[in-house]
């Protein structure tokens, strides 16, 4: 690492990516480039850019990329239906490829020797960060700072007694005993006091959401359009990707809906505790089965549901780049042409129920499923089919006698 001269650092403006500004300075004697994505962190990116060059940053890039974020990463994801063990709708695990890919981008414009991020060497953002950075530029040197033998810290305390010595500017927030980490999608709250499992989350910690409790005492209803699998549209109103998750975020939020509280296994090998909060993407993913129930062959979804699992598996993992996703994705993407329709949904105190689909071209046919007489369907037909798919628990049966 002795010829890194410029360093293109994922930088947020917290502590950590803070302290590491003035770290790399010290230690490589690089040049250092600050790169934040908006993701949608809304008010979290105020004053960044300031406090960057206030560092020791030589620049920094502040790019909007919630359109980006929304339309490539998200949506192909919510297609997939993918959510990882059973709860997790994986806000934070989508959102690291893409600023990953993005100060690859910068570190080539800028012709830079190196990339650093400043995920530790206990979590999953470490390895999504470098997978992405191998995979797109595979000569890149990569600086894990937590994992570097020259890193001095060992506590947070550590780090504010550095940044006070280096006149670092810090937040002057009252200090959150758990950390969190927000986009478009989610925001995820661990670590700290959530690290004991059993004790319940404090209401003051929720951002997006209301308590169920104090949502309103009338529900929402609300429509949502799918082309192709893809939401366009909120109650017959065409909007952009992100402008769609914003609004639904809101919507479903003051109904107090989107919280998950899990434990969940890490990639690198231990167990974890998060609590979520994805109100908008919570409503879309059920608003999105509600459609496929009626336009997708049972066949078809039952090969699609039964990667579900692996699909969740490679992004959270951080494998969003890997030939096996390209080709899972596009095993994905064929099975929703015909997912084109629209869900009605009824939002109340945390609940996110279908109340009704439609589609143009739609499996489902009232005639055929009626009680009534139907000339689509002979009852008695079912008869040599029941017959035939007992035949084997029949001979078994008789075998045992």
């Amino acid at each position: 690492m002795s010829d890194v001269k410029k360093v293109v650092l994922a930088y947020s403006g917290g502590l950590d990516t803070s302290v590491i500004v003035k770290w790399l300075i010290e230690t490589y004697g690089c040049e250092v480039i600050a790169f934040a994505a908006d993701l949608g962190q809304k008010e979290e990116l105020d004053g960044l850019e300031k406090k960057a060059i206030d560092t020791g940053a030589s620049k920094i890039y502040i790019e909007d990329l919630r359109e980006e974020f929304a339309r490539d990463f998200v949506f192909p994801m919510l297609r997939a239906n993918a959510v990882y063990e059973g709860i997790y709708l994986m806000g934070t695990s989508i959102a690291r490829p893409l600023i990953a890919k993005r100060q690859v981008e910068i570190a080539l414009k800028e012709k830079a020797d190196a990339v650093c991020h400043g995920a530790t060497g206990k979590g999953n953002d470490q390895v999504r960060f470098e997978l992405t950075y191998m995979a797109l530029h595979p000569a890149i040197k990569i600086i894990a700072a937590w994992r570097d033998e020259r890193w001095p810290f060992d506590s947070r305390q550590s780090m504010i007694d550095y940044a006070g010595r280096h006149g670092i500017p810090l937040p002057l927030t009252k200090e959150k005993p758990y950390s969190s980490d927000r986009n478009l999608l989610h925001i995820s709250h661990e670590g700290g006091i959530l690290e004991d499992p059993w004790l319940e989350p404090y209401e003051d910690m929720f951002v997006l959401t209301v308590s169920p409790e104090k949502a309103p005492d009338e529900p929402t209803y609300v429509e949502i359009d799918f082309e192709k699998g893809n939401p366009v549209a909120v109650d017959g109103v065409q909007m952009s990707p992100a402008i769609l998750i914003d609004h639904l975020n809101g919507m479903a939020g003051r109904n107090g809906i989107g919280r998950a509280d899990m434990v969940e296994n890490r990639f690198v090998g231990m167990k974890s505790r998060g609590v979520y909060e994805t109100p908008g993407g919570t409503v879309l993913w059920a608003a999105h089965r509600a459609v496929e129930s009626i336009t997708m062959d049972r066949e078809v979804m039952f090969l699609r549901d039964s990667l579900i699992p692996k699909y969740a598996q490679l992004v959270y993992y951080g494998f969003w780049f890997a030939p096996e996703m390209r080709v899972l994705q596009k095993m994905i993407d064929e099975s929703q042409e015909t997912v084109t329709g629209r869900a009605r949904l009824k939002l109340y105190k945390g609940n996110c129920t279908v109340v009704g689909r439609k589609a143009p071209h739609s499996l489902y046919s009232e005639d055929l499923a009626s009680f009534e007489k139907s000339g689509l369907y002979n009852q008695k037909d079912a008869t040599g089919f029941i017959r035939l798919n007992a035949l084997r628990l029949k001979v078994e049966a008789l075998m045992k006698r």
